[in-house]
């Protein structure tokens, strides 16, 4: 268990809903003010690249065609230009990333969480693995494999995106792993006044319950990108408010004063040894647990559209020694 200091960084900032050429550069930027101010573990929003299909909450899905498309040509494939540029900057800092992207993998789309390591080394690749309600229309299923806390330079880093909070038993995957740092991210700008809230109730449960730090990211848009992804004031409303970027301690305390509307980023120092403060009282994988009772059972292996069955080579001697009977 570690025992010394984390800067953290959440980050609040709108995307460039142009393409993920513009919003990369929004992410390598605030990597360096982020790093500047001491960081050594950086978040950003919920598929932050290019930027979260708002579209899918406002439209029907009649008229989610084109900008779903070009979802598709703006999309990120893993790996690519835009993981290397992160990479290097990751790299060059000296700081654990993780970073929300639209992926894509051939003919589908993704909600991927990636965790670049201090290295630049790509720690963990997950998929949400259930999307929500709207989001169904606009990515696939993620699986068990990515339900895997990884050991990175600030220690075992563990991640959800949004409501994937809400099941107990893939927060209790990697709680059992002990995760030590948890990664959040929402969209943020969704829904409205209501949503943050619960963000906020959701996040300090989990690090409670987990006996973690988490560092929440929710992201943010601008009066002209909420006109330019719909013009009817009515629905408007659904794409405001709803932020809450935070970094909460494993006593469910904030560490800094949440950032609810506009763009900025959190920073806060983890204490690591509160871990070991908060689990000396309830350790809920470990002296608090009764997996004699109850326990989770995780299938981890990655789910693949086709699995390769071949015959195994013949035994060429034993043949052979059958041959010359035959000729006997």
């Amino acid at each position: 268990m570690r025992t010394d200091t984390i800067r953290a960084a959440a980050v609040q900032i709108a995307p460039d809903l142009s393409g993920r050429a513009g919003t990369i550069e929004r992410v390598l930027n605030a990597i360096a003010e982020a790093a500047d101010k001491g960081a050594r573990f950086i978040v950003f929003p919920e598929t932050f690249v290019p930027y979260y299909p708002y579209f899918s909450f406002v439209l029907p899905p009649v008229l989610q065609g084109a900008p779903h498309l070009e979802l598709y040509r703006e999309a990120v494939v893993v790996p690519s230009a835009e993981t290397r540029a992160v990479a290097e900057a990751t790299r060059k800092r000296g700081a654990v990333i993780v970073l929300g992207v639209n992926e894509r993998d051939h003919g589908s789309l993704y909600n991927t969480q990636l965790i670049f390591d201090a290295d630049g080394s790509l720690a963990l690749k997950r998929r949400k693995i259930t999307p929500t309600y709207h989001e169904r229309m606009i990515w696939g299923q993620g699986d068990g494999a990515g339900l895997t806390v990884a050991e990175t330079a600030v220690g075992r880093v563990g991640a959800l995106a949004c409501w994937e909070h809400y099941n107990p038993l893939a927060r209790y995957a990697l709680m059992a792993q002990h995760e030590e740092i948890h990664a959040s991210h929402f969209p943020g700008s969704l829904v409205g006044p209501i949503f943050g809230e619960q963000i906020e109730v959701t996040m300090r449960h989990h690090a409670l319950e987990s006996g973690c730090f988490v560092v929440n990211s929710t992201g943010w848009l601008t009066e002209e990108q909420i006109a330019e992804i719909h013009p009817d004031p009515k629905l408007q409303k659904g794409l405001r408010d709803g932020c809450m970027t935070c970094i909460i301690s494993p006593e469910g305390r904030h560490l800094a004063d949440p950032l609810t509307e506009g763009e900025g980023m959190v920073v806060a120092d983890l204490d690591m040894k509160l871990i070991t403060k908060r689990k000396r009282m309830m350790d809920s994988v470990g002296h608090y647990a009764r997996p004699e009772l109850l326990h989770l059972v995780h299938d981890a292996r990655p789910t693949l559209p086709r699995e390769t069955h071949v015959a195994p080579e013949p035994d060429l001697p034993l043949f052979a020694a059958l041959e010359e009977e035959e000729h006997v």
